[in-house]
């Protein structure tokens, strides 16, 4: 769908930065919203910490053009002056309301406290637009920095699924793996979806002793960048990403164009599976959907990827 076309457009972007005063931040977000609409015209979801800002915001264009522009040009927001922002279209208002909290962290992962600081331009970074050489190499393992629920919808080629449920439990898994993967010499590869859960784990993963490579701009940033740049011969020049890219919204996924799928939680979340049975719930009760929902539907998977060290 072209932006012309779209009633709303969704915008994705985060910035690691020490915040002076955090709360102020949060409150200054809170007032800036309240001016563009919120949540009518402007809906979201902002987490803003003493180590910077994550968020999700979508709205009506005019809006979120606005909400845009303040972030980059306003003296209050000087500390996102720079922020790259991931749009999609929206063919309905993936959010009821307009939240910005105030937290300890941006992203929850328990990694030790001298884990490194976050750097969201080192020379870890890989353009999308050579992505996929990179992962083609024999000397790469590839790693999917997200939940189990998400790589089932999606993925890249080879990637192994490290089968967390959390966040929180992809540093277990990086640990039980990183001996051999510096002791076979290879590149660790990892995306996300936007691109924050690799930028936090990274300077840990290189205090290990790994070689870290992580993708630009996450899946979004990828997909972007392919639908902007497509390639001449699609067959010859075929990418590297299958399936659908989970959000966290009411969309609830979006195909390798950015557009909506039309999946629904039931065909996400597996019931049988603790964690995303509460998910499941979670999602119906936000979508005011308590009666009594369809059997799932899970897309087919690939078996999960055994421990290796080359992709």
């Amino acid at each position: 769908m072209s932006r012309a076309a779209a009633p709303f457009v969704h915008s994705a972007f985060y910035r690691y930065v020490a915040l002076a005063d955090p709360a102020a931040m949060a409150e200054s977000l809170r007032q800036l919203g309240a001016r563009l609409g919120a949540p009518q015209a402007l809906g979201g979801s902002l987490i803003v910490a003493a180590e910077g800002l994550n968020a999700v915001v979508a709205g009506t264009p005019a809006a979120v053009d606005a909400f845009e522009a303040a972030l980059t040009r306003d003296a209050a927001f000087a500390p996102f002056h720079g922020l790259a922002f991931q749009r999609s279209a929206c063919t309905a208002m993936p959010f009821g309301r307009y939240k910005v909290a105030h937290k300890a962290e941006l992203v929850a992962i328990d990694l030790p406290a001298d884990a490194g600081p976050v750097d969201e331009r080192d020379d870890s970074h890989v353009a999308p637009a050579d992505w996929d050489a990179l992962i083609a190499r024999p000397d790469v393992v590839l790693i999917d920095n997200r939940n189990h629920f998400e790589f089932r919808l999606g993925r890249f080629r080879g990637a192994v699924d490290p089968s967390v449920d959390h966040f929180r439990d992809f540093g277990a898994y990086v640990q039980a793996h990183a001996e051999a993967w510096r002791a076979a010499g290879t590149t660790v590869a990892m995306y996300c979806t936007g691109g924050i859960r690799c930028d936090r784990t990274a300077p840990w993963m290189r205090s290990l002793g790994l070689d870290v490579r992580q993708l630009q701009g996450g899946i979004l940033g990828y997909l972007a960048d392919r639908c902007a740049n497509p390639p001449v011969d699609a067959k010859a020049d075929e990418h590297a990403w299958i399936g659908d890219c989970y959000v966290f919204d009411r969309r609830v996924a979006i195909d390798a164009t950015l557009a909506e799928t039309g999946l629904t939680p039931e065909q996400v979340y597996d019931p049988a599976r603790p964690d995303e049975a509460w998910r499941l719930a979670r999602a119906r009760r936000l979508d005011g959907a308590m009666s009594p929902s369809p059997p799932p539907s899970l897309p087919p998977g690939p078996p999960r990827n055994p421990p290796a060290t080359s992709a």
